[in-house]
């Protein structure tokens, strides 16, 4: 009861905003405007069985992952990255916009959680960011995901197992390769991963899975059996 006076009270002084639109959303709609959510491409029933990429029909494999070999197990997106969700995630990380996590987590939990729950992971590890990106912005956004995530699916953050070592480019503006080689060498595992056998790695965009990739390969590594990913959102691919 005080709680939900306390957050009806926050509302009023800090009223919400959409994470499309970036306008007041009205309290009975929480955390988003119904005509943005209507905007939001979801991915459907045809999917890359590997990444989860939108795929034809007639398709069991995108064609990133018909060319690459992965190091990663299996992975979901609920989203498909789009100019919608471009914005919103700009806004996320560049903006302070960190009650976006909320909107986010219940999205990849309403279209991704029996597949979550089906991996049995011992821990959710969210791609860390380097030290000095983290002192600019003051948090890193995937572990904002992965905190609301854990209290959907009860189970653990470890933001203790994986440090990024070396402050890499911006993967957005590399191509394919160009994103692999920036990868090399920048995580390291810090932390004792011995009672972890499955771990599901978060992040709020894949596009070609280098850095998921490069995050599995650290912690198989390390002796983790199993690497799954769930990102909000995920590119087209080719």
């Amino acid at each position: 009861m005080i709680k939900t006076i306390l957050v009806r009270m926050a509302d009023l002084i800090y009223p919400p905003v959409c994470p499309v639109c970036n306008d007041i959303v009205s309290v009975r709609h929480r955390d988003i405007c119904p005509e943005c959510e209507k905007k939001l491409t979801f991915i459907g029933d045809s999917y890359c069985m590997k990444c989860g990429k939108p795929v034809e029909e007639y398709e069991e494999y995108c064609g990133d992952c018909r060319r690459l070999l992965h190091m990663y197990d299996e992975g979901r997106a609920a989203l498909v990255y789009d100019l919608y969700m471009s914005r919103s995630i700009y806004r996320f990380k560049y903006a302070g916009k960190q009650e976006f996590a909320r909107f986010y987590a219940r999205i990849m939990y309403e279209r991704l959680g029996d597949k979550m729950k089906s991996w049995r992971a011992d821990a959710i590890i969210p791609i860390p960011v380097h030290k000095k990106r983290l002192r600019k912005r003051g948090y890193n956004q995937a572990g904002l995901i992965a905190r609301e995530l854990s209290k959907r699916l009860g189970i653990p953050v470890r933001e203790d197992i994986v440090t990024r070592c070396t402050a890499t480019k911006a993967q957005k503006n590399l191509g394919a390769g160009e994103r692999q080689n920036n990868l090399k060498k920048a995580f390291k595992v810090t932390g004792n991963v011995v009672k972890l056998d499955t771990v599901l790695v978060i992040d709020d965009i894949y596009t070609t899975g280098a850095t998921v990739d490069a995050m599995a390969g650290c912690l198989k590594g390390a002796g983790v059996r199993k690497v799954y990913y769930a990102s909000l959102c995920i590119g087209r691919g080719i």
